[in-house]
């Protein structure tokens, strides 16, 4: 389906602004939808045919549909658009006709004119239509709650004519809530209600307000209401901007343990402010669950710290031990076991301090990386580079990933630069110059490249590439990928293969080194042999 944007630009010559004044409406129409009882469709010239192009329809959440079938993309002309015509021309709204028939289903139409207000706030011409058809099928004697709906549909729809609805957007809000159906109380031009919702009246009795709501100064009302008196006075304070005319943000006020959302909005028809219209909802169990959420966020994130600490103590445990111990293969087993601790510990003290079950994984592994180059036992001063970005994990991921990564560079730097072996005369040495013979002049060598290891990771399809690549002596000639290795490389096919569903290779590079490929699915939920 096209969308507004992609219609409008395909079939007319409206300029940008005017189509975000178009986005703007159908972001919060369904407003003026739901008080009108009416399905609202939006319609746009096409120019120099006559007709008009259908580019968004909202439907009613308070009545019938007079649509069942979806408008958008539709272009009629002649008769059928006369309506239309008429509001797109004379720039006023249309409410004459006899009812029409779609199928078995008779509607009334209606014909907003929409104006973009110019930059000095000026009504400026007729951009489109907003027709508002209303299902005929269930009408009934209204009752006053329909009545006050309608009535201030009638003020918004002038509004829409005027070019001062919706008003702007404040950042970060949403248009899903407060709707028409939590709750209304419309206001007179001093701040008085003049006529409030049953949704309405049960909110406010949740904030301990137990009166009508009819006659009272809403501002005075929530400063009287509100547990905190500073948002109280925020409250209040909305409610007063709307009736000069303003479009304050949305408020919460809280009182009694019950908290509701208000959203007012200025009711000012043909220019003339009349009062406003405030809606509100109670989101006491949404906060709630928001504060349940929040403190099991905060539960998990010290367990994540308490993990790290214990962790810790477990690698300065071993790292004790291992100065008490005498034979160097153990010391050197311990040590390399306190460095394997020390790795998960980074993880679970990143999420320590994340308020998620993910970890941006770059700074965990740059830190690893610069581990293994100072504790790696080797004369070389190997450089370390890391390419691309392995961008945020998921907690089970990165866990096992950091403790692969860190057996693989430990291994690039231990044993792809070893300590040079040196050579000394005997016997089965070369024999030494005799005394005031000139010493034989060194061959030259090419130059080598500095030691580096390379590690680098990028993204494919739901699927993480990482490679380890160095540049020192490679593999052994009777390596067998498969089976070979120390106990580093063992837990390293065990983490990849069965942590993280994944694959390694571990083959000579293609200028010299070593290079270690991963590919590991970031889909977890996925069935076993089909990752990601």
């Amino acid at each position: 389906m096209s969308t507004l944007r992609n219609l409008a630009e395909e079939h007319t010559r409206l300029r940008p602004a005017d189509i975000d004044h178009l986005h703007r409406i159908a972001g919060d129409w369904q407003l003026l939808s739901d008080l009108s009882f009416a399905d609202l469709l939006l319609w746009v010239p096409v120019d120099g045919d006559g007709a008009f192009l259908c580019v968004a329809q909202v439907r009613p959440t308070t009545a019938p549909t007079a649509y069942l079938d979806d408008q958008v993309g539709r272009m009629v002309g002649g008769p059928e658009v006369a309506h239309l015509e008429v509001a797109h021309r004379q720039g006023r709204i249309w409410r004459e006709g006899d009812p029409v028939w779609y199928g078995d289903v008779p509607a009334r139409h209606e014909a907003i004119p929409v104006r973009l207000r110019t930059i000095d706030g000026e009504a400026g011409e007729v951009i489109a239509v907003v027709g508002r058809d209303t299902n005929l099928s269930t009408a009934r004697t209204p009752s006053q709650l329909e009545l006050n709906y309608l009535t201030t549909a009638d003020d918004l729809a002038q509004m829409i004519a005027d070019g001062t609805f919706p008003p702007p957007r404040h950042p970060g809000e949403t248009t899903s809530a407060p709707r028409v159906g939590d709750g209304l109380v419309r206001l007179d031009a001093g701040g008085k209600v003049t006529y409030a919702s049953p949704n309405a009246q049960s909110a406010y009795r949740r904030l301990g307000y137990a009166s009508h709501l009819v006659g009272e100064d809403l501002a005075a009302l929530h400063r009287r209401l509100a547990s905190d008196p500073l948002e109280g006075t925020d409250a209040a304070n909305g409610i007063l901007a709307a009736l000069r005319g303003e479009a304050p943000p949305r408020r919460e006020i809280d009182a009694r343990g019950a908290t509701m959302l208000t959203r007012a909005l200025p009711l000012m028809p043909a220019g003339v402010p009349i009062g406003a219209l405030v809606l509100v909802r109670d989101i006491t169990e949404v906060r709630r669950r928001d504060r349940a959420l929040i403190t099991k966020d905060a539960t998990i994130r010290e367990i994540h710290h308490r993990v790290k600490n214990n962790l810790q103590t477990v690698a300065a445990l071993l790292r004790l031990q291992a100065r008490r111990v005498s034979m160097p293969e153990a010391r050197v087993a311990l040590e390399e076991s306190v460095r394997r601790v020390a790795s998960i510990a980074l993880v679970h003290e990143t999420l320590s301090m994340s308020s998620d079950e993910a970890v941006e994984f770059d700074g965990i592994v740059d830190r690893v990386a610069s581990a293994a180059t100072e504790v790696a036992a080797t004369e070389a001063t190997v450089g370390m580079r890391r390419e691309g970005s392995f961008g945020v994990l998921p907690a089970e991921v990165a866990t096992s990933l950091v403790m692969v990564l860190n057996e693989l560079l430990l291994n690039a730097v231990e044993h792809g630069f070893p300590p040079e072996t040196e050579t000394s005369a005997g016997p089965t040495g070369p024999a030494a110059p005799a005394p005031g013979t000139p010493a034989p002049a060194a061959a030259e060598s090419p130059a080598r490249p500095a030691p580096e290891v390379v590690l680098s990771a990028h993204r494919f399809r739901k699927m993480l590439h990482v490679s380890v690549t160095d540049n020192g002596r490679g593999l052994p000639p009777d390596f067998d990928a498969e089976r070979g290795g120390n106990l580093g490389l063992q837990i390293v096919r065990a983490l990849v293969t069965g942590e993280l569903r994944g694959t390694i290779e571990l083959r000579d590079g293609a200028k010299g080194g070593t290079e270690a490929t991963l590919v590991v699915p970031l889909v977890r939920n996925a069935p076993e042999g089909r990752p990601g």
